[in-house]
C-alpha cells in the first residue's frame, strides 16, 4: 500500500438515519459537499471560537471523522451532548488515516485544503512510516495545525484562513458560532491572523514579533527559514523583528 500513516489521527464512524443533518446543523462547512470528496470543518463555541478541526468523508451507510488524536476523544463527547434524539451513533474506528503526495491510489480522497498537501485514504492497513516534511508544505501556505496554532478556546478561524482553506460554508444555513463568523466575514476587517513570514536566521517557536517596539506578533511553526506567524496587522506595517532577527511577510 502506497501511503505513509498519519499516527497523530483518530477516526469515529457516525452512522444513523439522522447523521447528515446532525452534522449540518453543528459544523463549519456544508455536508452537500461530502458527495464531492473529503470535506474540512470544524466544531465551534457558541461564541464562534475554535473547538476542533477534522475531515469528513462519505463511507456508504456512515460518515468518517478525521480528528487530531489529542483532539478526537472530547470532539466526539462534544458532538455527543447535541445528539440528543437524533438517530446517531458515534464511535471509535479502527481504520488508519494514510496520506501522500503524487497520483492518489485507488479509494483515496484530495486534502481539500491545498493541492500541496496530496492526499488522504482511510484503509485497515497500516502504511508505511512518515517521511515527508508535513511541516515545510503547512508553513509555506499558512496551514495552521491543531494544538500548534489552532488552539481550542481561543483560535477564530477566519484569523486562522479557514475561508481559504475551503473549511467553512457562508451560504449554508445556521450551524454552532455562525453568527460570530458570518458577523466577522462581512462586518469587520480582520485585524489579526496568521501569515507565513521569511526569516533572516533561525527563531524558536514562540517569539514574540516587535514592530517599532511594540508587540505585534509571535512566530508559531517554524521550517528552515520560513515560519507561520500570528500577526497584529495594525502594527505589523513597519520593519518586524523577532528576538532581534529581521522577517519579512511572503
Amino acid at each position: 500500500m502506497t501511503g505513509e500513516r498519519a499516527s497523530n489521527r483518530k477516526i469515529y464512524e457516525i452512522t444513523g438515519a439522522d447523521r447528515v443533518t446532525f452534522l449540518q446543523n453543528l459544523v463549519t462547512n456544508d455536508l452537500g459537499r461530502l458527495k464531492d470528496g473529503l470535506i474540512y470543518a470544524a466544531l465551534l463555541t457558541p461564541q464562534g471560537k475554535y473547538l476542533a478541526d477534522f475531515f469528513l468523508a462519505d463511507a456508504g451507510d456512515r460518515i468518517l471523522l478525521d480528528a487530531d488524536a489529542e483532539q478526537a476523544e472530547g470532539l466526539a463527547r462534544r458532538l455527543q451532548m447535541y445528539r440528543l434524539r437524533a438517530d446517531v451513533a458515534i464511535t471509535p474506528s479502527s481504520l488508519h488515516v494514510l496520506r501522500g503526495l503524487g497520483e492518489p491510489p485507488e479509494g483515496a480522497l484530495r486534502d481539500p485544503r491545498h493541492p500541496s498537501l496530496g492526499w488522504r485514504l482511510y484503509t485497515d492497513e497500516e502504511g508505511s512510516p512518515p517521511t515527508v516534511d508535513w511541516d515545510t508544505l503547512r508553513v509555506a501556505e499558512t496551514i495552521p495545525e491543531a494544538g500548534i496554532e489552532l488552539l481550542p478556546d481561543d483560535t477564530y478561524i477566519l484569523e486562522a484562513g479557514f475561508d481559504r482553506l475551503n473549511g467553512v460554508d457562508f451560504r449554508k444555513g445556521c450551524y454552532v458560532g455562525q453568527e460570530v463568523t458570518a458577523r466577522m466575514k462581512h462586518k469587520t476587517e480582520l485585524r489579526k491572523g496568521f501569515v507565513s513570514v521569511v526569516l533572516d536566521a533561525p527563531v524558536t517557536p514562540g517569539t514574540e514579533i516587535m514592530a517599532e517596539g511594540k508587540p505585534a506578533g509571535r512566530i508559531f511553526t517554524v521550517a528552515g527559514n520560513q515560519a507561520i506567524a500570528y500577526l497584529r496587522f495594525d502594527r505589523a506595517t513597519g520593519p518586524l523583528t523577532a528576538d532581534g532577527v529581521v522577517l519579512r511577510r511572503t
